[in-house]
């Protein structure tokens, strides 16, 4: 049941989402046009978090939206102005009544701040260190008020005009909404963390990585606290020579831990950017931050599994056969002329990695963000739509591809028999 102060939060969102519209639809009607993917990527920001989550979602579903889109919204900002420190104590307040009785220090100062929530450093009462995640002010109320109003469109628009229905855009939206919403479900995020940490110990990994402990009676629906891990991001090459020996045997250990949980935990961690993978002080690797997860089928897996042998071997039938395995495939998929596509696409591919080989890191940019689109269009063009699961896979492969040319240039992710044991299971 909705109370009073949310119904109010999203009649003022409403408000304030209807005046941003018609700010920035008169600037661009009054010659203020740049071009409509950057006006749109713009305008999103400004309207705020559920928006960039949003843009966030285009950027990485390139079989779900055209292409000029899913590169503008590469570009899309989830970095945010914190809180003031008096909000902060406002909510620890209205979450825990008096916080000094579970909490010795909390610094003023955020160590990060994104749409949702921001981050800062603190003690329990027993001098443990601790990172709280704490969900900024009215941000469910604005996100359930701003989906709401995103359905009603769109439900509006189908009825409208009939192609719309036939995009199934209600169906893409009801999708979003439950990805966005799950990022502010701090409870199901320390679920997370625990299950992680069960399938680390169960596979015997416990002394390779490590996920912040999560701490229930510091915690609730909103703020998240966890066990601080001291750590440097695994881009960081010199500081990690100073907790590792040997930087390749720690980016494989990292690789095969992950590679390990698409086989044997319910969920992979699905944003593993830089800040989230830590090599820590003890020289086991630190995963953090699961408020995006994907989940993935055995018969998924077992595709994925097929497609980096076809890569490997160049064996573009085999290939084909993979991500058609992957996707929903047309009856009426064209199997040879997919496959003769996707040659063409890895051999230009191969061209862009010898560039990246010989020193020129220009195009390394770009490459991620190609691929992905031209699999999706190459896929579209024969019948085949991949879910968004196989956007987040690639995406966590590349960030890894990223990773070896910083730490480990000589090392092949696919041929090196280190890894490929953990790739067969």
């Amino acid at each position: 049941m909705l109370s009073i102060g949310s119904v109010f939060a999203g009649a003022k969102r409403i408000a304030q989402t209807s005046a941003t519209l018609t700010g920035t639809g008169f600037s661009w009607l009054l010659g203020n046009r740049p071009p409509a993917p950057r006006f749109l990527r713009e305008t999103f920001e400004k309207l705020g978090t559920t928006y960039i989550k949003l843009g966030q979602f285009i950027a990485s579903s390139p079989s779900l939206f055209p292409e000029e889109y899913v590169r503008e919204f590469q570009k899309c900002l989830d970095q945010t102005t914190p809180v003031s420190y008096a909000t902060i104590v406002k909510i620890l307040r209205e979450e825990f009544g008096d916080p000094h009785k579970i909490f010795l220090d909390i610094e003023t100062i955020p160590m990060a701040s994104a749409s949702i929530a921001q981050v800062h450093a603190g003690k329990l009462r027993d001098g443990t260190p601790v990172v709280l995640k704490i969900q900024k002010p009215d941000v469910k109320d604005v996100m359930l008020a701003d989906l709401s109003f995103l359905y009603a469109g769109t439900k509006i628009l189908e009825l409208l005009i009939p192609n719309f229905k036939r995009m199934s855009l209600s169906g893409i939206l009801e999708d979003i909404s439950t990805t966005i919403l799950q990022e502010c479900d701090f409870e199901l995020e320390a679920q997370h963390l625990v299950k992680f940490a069960s399938f680390l110990q169960k596979m015997d990994l416990g002394a390779v990585a490590t996920v912040p402990k999560p701490f229930p009676e510091a915690s609730t629906g909103r703020v998240l606290t966890m066990e601080r891990l001291y750590g440097v991001p695994l881009t960081d090459l010199e500081s990690i020579r100073e907790v590792s020996s040997n930087p390749e045997e720690t980016l494989i250990r990292a690789l095969n831990v992950w590679m390990s949980s698409l086989m044997f935990c319910d969920f992979f961690h699905a944003d593993l950017h830089a800040g989230n993978l830590l090599v820590l002080r003890d020289g086991r690797i630190g995963f953090i931050d699961f408020g995006i997860v994907g989940k993935i089928q055995k018969k998924t897996w077992k595709s994925m599994n097929q497609l980096m042998v076809a890569l490997n071997t160049r064996n573009y039938k085999l290939a084909a056969q993979s991500l058609i395995g992957i996707g929903a495939a047309d009856e009426n998929a064209n199997r040879e002329r997919f496959s003769a596509e996707l040659k063409a696409l890895f051999e230009g591919m191969d061209e862009i990695a010898a560039k990246i080989q010989t020193g020129d890191l220009t195009v390394d940019q770009t490459r991620a963000q190609e691929i992905m689109l031209q699999m999706a269009k190459i896929g579209e063009r024969n019948g085949i739509k991949f879910p968004r699961e196989f956007a987040l896979l690639i995406k966590q492969f590349l960030y890894f591809d990223r990773y070896i040319r910083l730490l480990a240039p000589e090392l092949d992710m696919i041929q090196d028999p280190r890894i490929q044991r953990m790739i067969e299971g």
